[in-house]
């Protein structure tokens, strides 16, 4: 590995390395394999190597590094050629964190290229390697970072004016690129533009995405382009980006001066909607767009229904999908953020499986999380995690129940989508240090995690509950009793993965830790007339859905979690761990009308409010824009956040009604269970699943549903009508509710008979259930 002389450290003008040499002959077969410590952009004589953006991604840099190969046999002649490397301070060390104390050259502080270019795939020897032969120059690239943007003066062309120098480097870091590199996706184009009070120009490309802006300029040498990026427009119609806190999100161009110059940035990104350009000097912008990135490129689920919202909501998760699965599922792609946090992935992970082949996505950072899993156990709150490497300002940043949690969550839904028990026994020892660490925070099954940001155990709870401070916000539910059912969940579940990949004596220990945390759960947090302690609606949702209530108090505990819902006027009153289980809960305990009235609600806090505003992606607070128009808290508000778009894996199983059965994953048997939310008819939905397509719809016409369904042709189905349905049949013969039918591959016609709940029985019901 060479690094480049004429480098002069973290946010200097970036360098590139080269080589001039010689072939005597070009089969056409040629490859090369390529990596850096930074970011690289390769040339092979004058012509870019692939078409991969910010290569060679992100992973935890100390332990492992991925490197790309590339077919490059059309770029070679016989005789000279000429190898280019650009690099740039990428993740290794351009700012990371925020705030006071940002972290720079958090793997390292020098940038680096290493090549290997071979005549076919599996030579021994190489053609080309990097060695202290190579020489450097400086870039046109003045200064980049992921926070920052990149400053690009056309009037410097790369000239060598420096040697490189070969760096120890252990070799033994390296891992082929294990997933989808980061790709553009179309380009989108502006559908407003206005100037403001100062004359500069606004685009707005009508949807928020992570990605960039590439322009065609034309103008004189020394004129300047400059472009600033924002996700919304404050109440008065002005671009607003205060939110991105101290990344500058900007793009600076400076012209060549010879006709019209094409731009778009190579080390850097931005979360944006609006672009707002000023121009200095004798230029004139000839064209603007916004290109999406993403290492999820292609769409494998739609869902619509009769309402314009809720498909608007589908479409708004899939696009913070995009936009957040930049080489790491970040929580956000615009501030001085944007880190792989692990408590809004295992939240979202089930989502994501149906949104998108996340598989090897989803492996690469479960890798490079077992890397940053401290040797207690404690899982860290992001990944790759900067604090593990500069902890000074950041200490004790892991441990979090709800955010660690992913460690296990994750690979257990590349089971149920991929059936990947591979992964799955690769990942159990790291699981299994996860469980054992949640327990040792209170040295027993009832979890009491300390509120000091760094103390060992310290958790978020259900954060970004809709009231509260957003340093440490006050959620309803206790930190004790969340941290205490997410102990049993990632007992039980465990244990469960431990007896799939045949570990039947953690199987026992952890199922039988699963039992005492249950139990003690049922002793400390229920009271005797069925009441959970903290009496909230995360407490009961995910104790619900979780069935950690005794079966005699199951019927109270229904009656006071409907209240919790009546109290809050049939809102949402759950945070980033509670949500993903209410609607859920609400449809296990029969209230499917209560569900439905939560959902559809279009009031603050509420999923369908944001649409109402004008969200194009998932906003990190239910009131991230006030009724008003008004910014809410914009050191802390993100308007691309993915988290609550969770439901929409709901929307996809409890809608829709299908789902792989977890005793025969992959969709290898699909589950379809429909329910019935007559407020959403006619509901279509579809799966492009490893199986095959998986079609599900239904429309209802008085009391009169109507079930479309096709099971892949390598799949079996199995269809569960609930008993509420009446008069059911099955591609025209009668079948009995309540219990499973058989389904043969193809497409099948269900009919039956449901009568909802009128508005008045629901609130009749609740009412009665104000005395359980």
């Amino acid at each position: 590995m060479v690094r480049p002389l004429v480098d002069k450290g973290v946010g200097t003008p970036a360098s590139f390395v080269a080589k001039t040499f010689t072939l005597d002959t070009v089969s056409g077969a040629e490859i090369l394999d390529i990596t850096a410590l930074g970011l690289y952009v390769a040339f092979l004589n004058g012509k870019r190597v692939g078409n991969d953006v910010l290569t060679p991604g992100w992973t935890a840099y100390d332990a492992r590094l991925s490197y790309q190969t590339y077919d490059v046999g059309s770029l070679l002649v016989a005789g000279e050629n000429r190898i280019e490397i650009w690099l740039g301070d990428g993740w290794l060390r351009s700012q990371l964190m925020w705030g006071k104390h940002p972290i720079y050259n958090t793997w390292g502080s020098e940038i680096a290229a290493l090549v290997e270019l071979r005549g076919r795939a599996g030579d021994a020897d190489p053609i080309l390697v990097t060695d202290a032969s190579w020489e450097s120059g400086e870039l046109p690239i003045r200064k980049s970072g992921i926070y920052f943007g990149e400053t690009f003066d056309a009037r410097i062309a790369p000239t060598v004016s420096g040697a490189t120098a070969a760096i120890d480097f252990d070799h033994a870091r390296l891992v082929a690129h294990e997933t989808t590199p980061v790709r553009e996706l179309d380009a989108l184009t502006a559908v407003k533009t206005w100037t403001d009070a100062e004359g500069r120009i606004v685009f707005d490309f009508a949807q928020n995405v992570g990605g960039y802006v590439a322009i065609s300029v034309a103008g004189a040498a020394g004129a300047t382009v400059v472009i600033e990026h924002a996700e919304v427009l404050d109440k008065d119609g002005n671009f607003y980006n205060v939110n991105y806190r101290t990344a500058e999100a900007t793009i600076t161009y400076v012209l060549k001066g010879q006709g019209t110059e094409t731009y778009r940035p190579h080390f850097t990104f931005q979360g944006f909607r609006y672009a707002r350009v000023a121009i200095t000097g004798d230029a004139k912008l000839v064209d603007i767009k916004s290109l999406p990135i993403s290492s999820v490129t292609e769409q494998k689920a739609t869902f619509t229904s009769g309402n314009k919202l809720v498909n608007r909501l589908f479409l708004n998760t899939l696009w913070s999908q995009r936009g957040n699965f930049i080489e790491v599922p970040t929580d956000c792609p615009q501030r001085d953020e944007r880190l792989g946090w692990t408590g809004d992935a295992q939240v979202f992970a089930g989502t994501a499986a149906y949104l998108g082949d996340v598989q090897t996505f989803f492996h690469k950072w479960v890798r490079d999380l077992m890397v940053d899993q401290r040797e207690d156990g404690a899982v860290p709150h992001v990944c790759p995690d900067p604090t593990r490497m500069q902890p000074e300002f950041y200490p004790g940043f892991y441990g979090s129940t709800g955010w660690g949690d992913a460690i296990y969550q994750v690979p257990w839904q590349l089971y149920l989508h991929y059936g990947d028990t591979a992964f799955l026994k690769e990942t159990l020892p790291s699981m299994i240090k996860w469980v054992d660490f949640v327990w040792s925070i209170s040295d027993g099954p009832i979890v009491s995690p300390p509120r000091e940001w760094g103390a060992r155990g310290f958790s978020f709870g259900d954060w970004l509950q809709p009231k509260g401070p957003s340093a440490k916000p006050l959620p309803t539910i206790g930190d004790d009793a969340a941290a205490t059912i997410y102990l049993h969940i990632a007992a039980k579940q465990v244990a469960e993965i431990a007896t799939i990949v045949g570990d039947t004596a953690s199987a026992a220990r952890l199922g039988k830790m699963a039992d005492a945390v249950k139990t003690a759960f049922a002793s400390e947090f229920i009271t005797v007339s069925g009441r959970l302690a903290y009496d909230d609606q995360t407490s009961y949702a995910l104790a619900i859905v979780h069935d950690l209530i005794p079966a005699d108090k199951y019927e109270a505990a229904k009656g006071y979690f409907k209240n919790t819902i009546d109290r809050a006027d049939r809102r949402i009153g759950t945070g980033f761990i509670g949500t993903p289980a209410l609607l859920p809960a609400l449809i296990k305990i029969g209230e499917w009308a209560l569900a439905s009235e939560v959902f559809l609600q279009e009031e603050v806090p509420g999923w369908l409010y944001q649409v109402k505003m004008g969200a194009t992606t998932i906003w990190e607070r239910w009131d991230a824009i006030q009724e008003d128009g008004s910014i809410y808290n914009p050191q802390m508000n993100s308007y691309n956040h993915y988290a609550y778009g969770a439901v929409c894996q709901w929307l996809l199983e409890g809608v829709a009604g299908f789902r792989p059965d977890e005793k025969d994953p992959a969709f290898k048997t699909v589950v379809f269970e429909p329910r019935i939310l007559p407020e959403l008819s006619p509901v279509n939905a579809e799966h492009d699943s490893p199986a095959g397509t998986i079609r599900a719809a239904w429309t209802i016409s008085g009391e009169a549903v109507r079930y479309e369904i096709e099971v892949p042709a390598a799949s079996r189905g199995v269809l569960r009508l609930a008993a509420a349905y009446r008069d059911a049949t099955l591609d025209g013969q009668a079948i009995a509710t309540g219990q499973d039918a058989a389904l043969s591959s193809g497409k099948h016609v269900v009919t039956f008979n449901y009568a909802a709940p009128k508005r008045e029985e629901r609130q009749k019901s609740l009412v009665n259930a104000n005395t359980p």
